[in-house]
């Protein structure tokens, strides 16, 4: 790739896939050597960030780069408007070919709480698509042997034949093959594993099952059978994320042998992590490293002298769109408030002009799931973690760690009075994001600071 040419952009978001889960991210179990090796010619975020940890509001992040409070989007069920200026948008008018492939989850999810029977099986509209010029996309399945696609303005569901992620790769490589175009291009591969239901092919699960494995120091399951269970879906997942490396594996040789690795710029994440038994919670949705940790990993073959290179700066969700732009040389055409990380990722700063990032739960509209009664924010640095929580009445301290000395967020130090300038920095910090991105939620007054959204 000469230093003038327009890099191939090709992005492989997993779903539920905690960043902890990975050998790079010292895993005690696994061993992950193809991210790993991906990690090794690129660039990784230490501290990366799912700013709202549940699909919906990741995926609308990621498509728009606007936070999710500021359309208020709730955890799920919502359907993105066609309104909304989207990352193939921003792609298609710099000349790219856009291509999407594999889960939206942007369309209302189809009655995934209600009739699971066509879960899978209704397309998603032309005009609710975000304009990927060719889509092999569904809205959703969370069925890993039973899923299927739908090829641009075709109503008909194409089946994957066997495990979908081995699928939906397999797709991505077969496009890439017989692409005639002369266009760079933008895709997404957007696989569901590791995300529940936990099951992978019969032969490495069988092999996972039948592994002892080390659990970590915040895994909190009294109850027997509850534990079992649990252990046993840790180590399915497991299962998954092997299956994820091999097609990771499988992907880069493709692109080796196609002469493509020199051309494209391979970007590695997830949308949100998994508890899995961590402070006896499943799932995500909770401000803990295991739910809104994820993987980034950036590998531009334009910058060889950085390869290997690790990042302590928290990054988050709202940095995605306009580092997947920067990245391509390319401003976006609207205001974000995420940063353009390219600068840092290619070496031509060594900072980031401000302290965190923010963290939040905006809303969950199903009865029965965590934050149906009460929402939380956060504002995550370097080496702290600060969280309010609350309902209608408004939101007041809840958590802080310091993830230095605590990394399993075992000790609570709210109230530690040898931590309370720190505390304070931190809602300082928090309250002047709030402000900054116009956040509804009420923030009430604390430690001597103003409330925000309040009647004082």
């Amino acid at each position: 790739m000469n230093a003038t040419s327009a890099p191939n952009i090709l992005i492989v978001l997993s779903d539920q896939l905690r960043r902890q889960a990975l050998s790079i991210h010292e895993d005690p179990n696994i061993a992950t050597p193809h991210i790993d090796a991906l990690a090794s010619r690129g660039v990784r975020f230490e501290n990366a960030c799912s700013t709202y940890p549940i699909c919906v509001p990741f995926r609308f992040t990621f498509m728009t780069g606007l936070y999710a409070h500021e359309r208020k989007v709730p955890g799920i069920e919502y359907r993105m408007a066609p309104a909304e200026r989207t990352l193939a948008d921003e792609f298609n008018e710099a000349g790219y070919e856009t291509i999407y492939i594999g889960k939206w989850h942007l369309d209302g999810g189809h009655g995934r709480m209600g009739s699971a029977r066509q879960v899978g099986r209704t397309p998603v509209q032309k005009a609710y698509r975000g304009r990927w010029e060719k889509w092999y996309g569904f809205e959703l399945r969370n069925a890993p042997f039973d899923t299927c696609y739908f090829e641009d303005d075709d109503p008909t569901p194409k089946p994957i034949h066997g495990y979908q992620t081995d699928g939906l790769f397999d797709l991505g490589i077969q496009y890439l093959t017989d692409r005639q175009d002369s266009r760079p291009f933008c895709m997404v591969i957007s696989v569901e594993p590791p995300h529940d239901p936990f099951e992978a092919p019969e032969e490495v699960q069988k092999r996972w099952e039948n592994t002892d494995i080390e659990l970590p120091d915040n895994f909190i399951m009294d109850d027997p059978q509850l534990r079992e269970q649990t252990i046993l879906n840790r180590k399915r997942y497991y299962a998954m994320v092997e299956n994820l490396d091999w097609n990771m594996g499988k992907l880069t040789s493709f692109l080796a042998q196609s002469n493509l690795r020199e051309e494209t710029i391979v970007i590695f994440l997830s949308d949100h992590g998994e508890l899995g038994g961590c402070h006896g919670l499943r799932g995500k949705q909770w401000p803990y490293e295991e739910s809104i940790g994820i993987p980034f990993i950036i590998a531009d073959p334009r910058i060889s002298d950085r390869a290997g290179i690790t990042l302590r700066a928290p990054v988050s969700t709202e940095d995605l769109f306009p580092t997947f732009l920067g990245l391509a040389g390319l401003p976006p055409r609207k205001d974000c408030y995420g940063t353009n990380l390219a600068p840092l990722i290619q070496g031509k700063t060594d900072h980031l002009d401000r302290e965190g990032v923010m963290l939040e739960f905006v809303a969950e509209l199903r009865q029965g799931m965590p934050f149906y009664d009460w929402v939380w924010r956060g504002f995550r640095s370097d080496r702290y973690k600060y969280t309010v929580r609350g309902d209608n009445m408004g939101g007041i301290p809840w958590q802080f760690f310091d993830l230095e000395t605590d990394p399993f967020e075992l000790n609570n130090i709210i109230d530690t009075p040898q931590y309370q300038s720190n505390i304070l920095q931190h809602h300082r910090w928090l309250l002047e994001r709030m402000t900054e991105t116009e956040d509804h939620f009420v923030l009430l007054p604390a430690f001597g600071c103003k409330g925000l959204n309040t009647w004082e």
